[in-house]
């Protein structure tokens, strides 16, 4: 089908679709959650791009040096309109670099949760990689390891 004559009101199942991106989701943060149980995070690697994830992240946003403010944020700081045109170029300086960059991906927004309704939100992968990569630098997920 060319997209020029794909019509998104009419495409079939878009609620199937979504919900099969939420599964994803779900099983990509129980099997980080796993490994954080298993390994402490200020000793794993979530990629190979971890150390440009991070500088690059600081770079564009160094008020998350702060430890306090990468331990616990607000939903607000990744979505109000503002800043999601800082968020999408820092997004595009990895669309060739980690695959996957731009799926979707639930955050946790306190290093002191578990994953749960009320304290996880849906971002992109790149966001979830600069924001763990901090906080596993922190130590901040170092509590979950039970080895």
């Amino acid at each position: 089908m060319s997209l020029n004559t794909f019509n998104a009101e009419e495409a079939d199942n878009l609620e199937d679709i979504e919900r099969q991106f939420a599964v994803v989701a779900v099983e990509q943060a129980e099997t980080y959650w796993n490994i954080l149980t298993k390994i402490k995070g200020s000793k794993l690697r979530l990629t190979k791009f971890d150390d440009d994830i991070y500088d690059t992240f600081i770079r564009y946003f160094p008020e998350y040096k702060d430890v306090e403010k990468i331990k616990n944020f607000k939903e607000e700081e990744l979505k109000d309109k503002d800043r999601k045109a800082k968020w999408r170029e820092f997004c595009g300086e990895f669309e060739e670099e980690v695959e996957d960059y731009n799926f979707g991906t639930l955050l946790r927004l306190g290093a002191n949760e578990e994953y749960g309704q009320d304290s996880t939100i849906f971002v992109v992968r790149i966001q979830f990689y600069a924001f763990e990569i901090a906080r596993n630098r922190a130590g901040l997920n170092d509590w979950i390891c039970k080895a």
